[in-house]
C-alpha cells in the first residue's frame, strides 16, 4: 500500500520540473493525478509525465489549464472529480517569472507573474476548498493543499521583484486558508524550495549562480525535484495531519545559516 492509495491529487505545472517530480512521486505511492499544464512536453526533454506515470502502471489524466484564468481552473476540478469521484490533495505549482528588479518591471510583467503565481494559487485553492467541504472526512481530513512558495517568499529574490512579491503573498495565503478552514478539516501548508536544479532554462542554471548557490547551501549539494517531491509528499499524507499552515523550507539549510 502506497502513502496516497485511493486518494486523487491534482497538480498544476506538472509537465516539467517540480510539478513534474511531484506528479510522479504521488502516482508511485498510489494516488490517481490529474495533471494541469499549458504544455505537455517537458522542458528538460524526454517522455511526459502523463508518458512515465502510465508506463509505471500509474492512474493519471492530463488536462491543459491556464491557472491564471478562473474558468480553467474550475473546469480542472470539475473535471476531476468527475474522472475520480473526489479530490484529496490540491498542489498549486504553476508558475512564472521575469528576472526584473522593480525599475525594470513594466506593469506587462508585474500584472502577469502575479496572475499566474498569486491569483492562480488563489483560485486553486478556493476551488479545491469549495470541493472539499462537499466531501467526507477520511482519517480527519477532507481535502489538503499543497502550495508551492519558495525560500524568496521569506528573504528578498533580488533581480526578480515581481516573483518574490507573488512568492511572499503565497506564505500569507498559505496561512490564511489554515486558519479559516482548520474547523472545516482541511489541511493547507507550503513547501519552499531552496536552490534546486531543474531543466529551467537562463539564469537559474548560470554556472555563476550555481556555484555561489553552492558555496551558501550547508549541505554538500543543491536539491534535486525528488527533494521537493519527498517534502510535498508527506505534506499530502497522513502523516501531517496536526500540520497545518507551515512554509516547509526544502534548501539544504540555506536559511538556517
Amino acid at each position: 500500500m502506497g502513502m496516497l492509495e485511493n486518494r486523487v491529487a491534482i497538480v498544476t505545472g506538472a509537465s516539467s520540473g517540480l510539478g513534474r517530480a511531484i506528479a510522479i512521486r504521488y502516482a508511485s505511492e498510489g494516488a490517481s493525478v490529474v495533471l494541469a499544464d499549458l504544455r505537455d512536453a517537458p522542458i528538460e526533454g524526454g517522455a511526459s509525465t502523463q508518458e512515465l506515470i502510465e508506463a509505471a502502471g500509474g492512474n493519471v489524466l492530463a488536462l491543459q489549464a491556464d491557472v491564471s484564468q478562473w474558468a480553467d481552473v474550475d473546469r480542472l476540478v470539475t473535471t476531476a472529480v468527475e474522472r475520480f469521484g473526489r479530490l484529496d490533495i490540491m498542489v498549486n505549482n504553476a508558475a512564472t517569472y521575469t528576472g526584473t528588479n522593480l525599475l525594470e518591471s513594466t506593469e506587462e510583467q508585474w500584472e502577469r507573474v502575479l496572475r499566474v503565481n498569486l491569483s492562480g494559487m488563489f483560485f486553486g485553492c478556493k476551488r479545491a476548498v469549495q470541493q472539499m467541504l462537499t466531501q467526507e472526512p477520511v482519517n480527519e481530513v477532507r481535502g489538503r493543499i499543497v502550495n508551492i512558495s519558495s525560500q524568496h517568499g521569506m528573504v528578498a529574490s533580488p533581480g526578480d521583484f515581481p516573483y518574490g512579491v507573488s512568492k511572499g503573498g503565497t506564505v500569507q495565503l498559505t496561512r490564511q486558508i489554515s486558519v479559516e478552514h482548520a474547523r472545516d478539516l482541511i489541511v493547507c501548508n507550503a513547501v519552499a524550495p531552496g536552490k534546486i536544479v531543474t531543466g529551467k532554462p537562463g539564469a537559474a542554471n548560470d554556472p555563476q549562480a550555481l556555484d555561489y548557490s553552492q558555496r551558501r547551501t550547508p549541505w554538500p549539494r543543491l536539491g534535486r525535484p525528488e527533494d521537493v517531491a519527498g517534502a510535498a509528499l508527506f505534506l499530502a499524507s497522513d502523516m501531517a495531519t496536526f500540520v497545518t499552515g507551515v512554509n516547509l523550507m526544502v534548501d539544504g539549510g540555506w536559511m538556517a545559516g
